[in-house]
């Protein structure tokens, strides 16, 4: 997502981040949340901003998370100060609402992958993000051929630098309202349009089990075309418990055995101390 609407999300959930526990300083360091690894976890940083990066790099390093996704380029190399790597970048690829379905937005996200795709394979970025944008009254069949111009545009940069450049599906039931790219089916149609390995779905688990539900079959059925997962418990967006209605241990085992080798990042907002929401998270995925 961009940043302008991940702060404004963050500004929702600042409330309970203030009242929660939270030492201010330094965390306590704890035995590792991954003992098996067979999923690469990631974690987003914007639900975390209160934690300064330096501190949130240190906690998710000592969890034995590899990667925080969603880091602009200036943060690229303090997280490989802590021998972590972005697992999904800004690179300005667009916003969530001005996004691939606009032929006018194109030149500009085109413009910005070619200076930053190749500073993200410099920093050992898998991944950078775009989006398809608002539907604004454009028909399903015009912003496909939108999209599907607009990524062919690009696709050679990813493609020449070892960077996937990752469109996200997003629910416009709840957070998104007239988000276009808010069903599998129309994301798929478009990456196998596109036709490139460095092309794909970042699949926000969150949003499409808002959206569609059937989240396993769903994932086992179009594997070769997602890159990235994101989670977030549904309802609320919060921590992955028993509070919420998707079985993340049955999901995350289903991932692990479809054979991907991306990340799986959190990205939800905690509604107690953050890091041990995260941690909970991570040890709940760590499936064998």
């Amino acid at each position: 997502m961009t940043r302008i609407t991940r702060r404004q999300a963050l500004a929702a959930c600042t409330a309970a981040l203030a009242a929660a526990p939270f030492p201010g300083g330094t965390h306590t360091i704890g035995q590792r949340a991954v003992t098996k690894g067979r999923l690469k976890q990631s974690v987003s940083r914007w639900p975390y901003k209160r934690i300064p990066l330096p501190e949130f790099c240190r906690a998710v390093a000592d969890m034995g998370l590899p990667a925080i996704d969603l880091l602009e380029e200036p943060e690229w190399a303090v997280a490989r100060q802590y021998s972590l790597i972005c697992s999904m970048g800004y690179a300005g690829g667009g916003s969530i609402a001005d996004g691939l379905n606009v032929k006018a937005n194109h030149d500009a996200i085109v413009r910005n992958f070619e200076k930053l795709i190749p500073r993200a394979a410099a920093q050992k970025v898998p991944n950078v993000i775009t989006f398809f944008g608002n539907r604004r009254g454009l028909s399903d069949a015009e912003a496909t051929a939108n999209c599907v111009e607009g990524l062919n545009r690009v696709k050679k940069i990813g493609e020449d630098h070892g960077v996937t450049i990752c469109v996200e599906l997003l629910n416009s039931k709840v957070d998104h309202k007239d988000y276009q790219g808010d069903r599998t089916a129309f994301g798929v149609g478009i990456v196998k349009a596109v036709g490139s390995p460095r092309v794909k779905l970042l699949y926000d688990i969150y949003h499409m089990q808002i959206m569609e539900g059937d989240i396993i079959r769903t994932i086992r059925s179009n594997r070769e075309h997602i890159a990235h997962f994101h989670t977030g418990g549904v309802p609320g967006r919060h921590e992955l418990d028993g509070t919420q209605e998707v079985n993340w241990r049955a999901v995350c085992s289903a991932i692990a055995e479809t054979g991907f080798q991306g990340y799986v990042a959190h990205e939800f907002s905690p509604t107690r101390d953050p890091i041990t929401s995260l941690r909970e998270a991570v040890t709940l995925c760590d499936v064998d």
